[in-house]
């Protein structure tokens, strides 16, 4: 096999402004990058989670002031660009090694300061971005700065300290991880070299081909093209005969995933679920005794790149806004594989809902239950989709396709989520 043709690139590196001992990474991008893909590289490098603003600022090539921000709402300095329209050589210049004159900042409350020094020209196979080296594990969010990160270092190694277990519990509640395991000085190149991998899929993902649609689309295709041109009989009840719920099963390759006996719709959830959804999507309607097209569903029967707008958008715009900000959870959980362990998820969705300003009717927090209920109804929503690897129905335990990750992309690109 050829090598990999490989491409101009900069190497820099990068460090944590008034930390001890230093944190500091060494990466390589490429050189047609933009201040956003510098952005998610740093972000991915030190461990962050992209959950706060950042900004970088300085003097660009020519000596000129600059100020890049991520999106519109990261701040209300006067003539700030964003960063995904901002190139990485308009700021700096791979042949000329040392401090480059701008910072990245990131969390403008605990200020991270991440300083950026140029190494010198390299290269990289397309689309890529490497980690060639490093110090420390990075900082926790929201520990106060460099300074309050330190004092929390020095918390939890000294078990004696008055502070010990109520720092212990707050590392556990942000980390989802035991306290125990916490180590300062861990720096995993191939753990974040893994993720930059990721990271690339993110920022290159390419057009959706005809087999991405193919894949991706494969349940609800099979049900439109089923449906089309005469529909599917229901039983006197409404739902689909056996038989039918049989053939998708089969033809869908999920019959080992519901061993129970039987082909009784009301019984074979994943079924049951997706004839809902395309109901919900307005792409089948019942019409005496038959499950037939509707108009959209007619359309898109013969049209797998409108069938892709079509369905983007409606999970990118549900009938109500708390749907909204769930999916907008679920997708980027998703997308960044960063998906907090189940039994915190309706915690961190009740959360996110709280901070959106969603309250019940008397202006209380939405009960967990509820947040839970969420989680499941859009889930259900997400698997009525060829997402991942695996034909697996479940969304679990398989990565995502390279389809799956684009239409998921396309998603967040409605929602208006910061791009690269």
């Amino acid at each position: 096999m050829d090598a990999p043709k490989q491409f101009p690139a900069v190497e820099l590196r990068i460090e944590l402004r008034d930390t001890e001992p230093l944190i500091w990474r060494r990466v390589v991008l490429p050189e047609s990058a933009t201040v956003a893909v510098l952005h998610g590289s740093i972000q991915t490098a030190f461990g962050w989670k992209d959950c706060h603003l950042y900004g970088v600022s300085g003097v660009d090539r020519k000596g000129v002031r600059r100020i890049i921000i991520g999106t519109d709402d990261d701040g209300v300095q006067p003539g700030a660009e964003l960063a995904a329209d901002v190139g990485l050589l308009e700021l700096i210049d791979p042949a000329r090694p040392g401090k480059a004159p701008l910072e990245y900042e990131y969390d403008f409350g605990d200020s991270w300061i991440h300083e950026i020094e140029v190494v010198g020209p390299a290269t990289l196979p397309e689309n890529t971005v490497a980690c060639l080296d490093g110090a420390m594990r990075g900082p926790l969010e929201d520990s106060g700065g460099a300074a309050g990160y330190a004092n929390v270092v020095a918390v939890l190694g000294n078990p004696g300290h008055s502070e010990h277990g109520q720092c212990a519990k707050w590392l556990e509640l942000v980390t989802h991880q035991p306290a125990a395991d916490f180590d300062p000085t861990d720096f995993d190149l191939v753990a974040v070299n893994g993720q930059l991998r990721q990271l690339a899929r993110r920022i290159w993902p390419g057009d959706a081909t005809p087999e991405d649609r193919e894949t991706v689309l494969g349940p609800v295709s099979w049900f439109l093209n089923a449906a089309h041109p005469d529909g599917l009989e229901l039983t006197s009840a409404g739902y689909l005969k056996p038989a039918i719920v049989k053939r998708a099963m089969t033809q869908l390759g999920w019959d080992d995933e519901w061993p129970m006996p039987g082909r009784n719709e009301n019984n074979v959830v994943p079924i049951l679920d997706l004839r809902e959804q395309l109901q919900d999507w307005k792409l089948l309607r019942k019409f005496k005794g038959r499950l037939v097209l509707t108009p959209a569903g007619r359309h898109a029967v013969q049209d797998p790149a409108a069938l892709w707008d079509y369905l983007a958008e409606r999970f990118a715009f549900p009938q109500h806004g708390v749907d909204k900000e769930v999916m907008r959870l679920l997708v980027h959980w998703a997308v960044s594989g960063e998906a907090p362990p189940y039994n915190v998820r309706r915690e961190v969705i009740q959360s996110a809902l709280h901070a959106k300003g969603y309250r019940m009717p008397g202006g209380t927090e939405i009960p967990l239950d509820d947040a839970w209920h969420l989680d499941l109804d859009n889930s259900r929503t997400l698997r009525c989709l060829a997402l991942r690897e695996s034909a697996s129905w479940s969304l679990r335990n398989s990565e995502l396709s390279d389809g799956g990750l684009k239409f998921l992309l396309d998603v967040q690109r409605r929602f208006g989520d910061r791009s690269y």
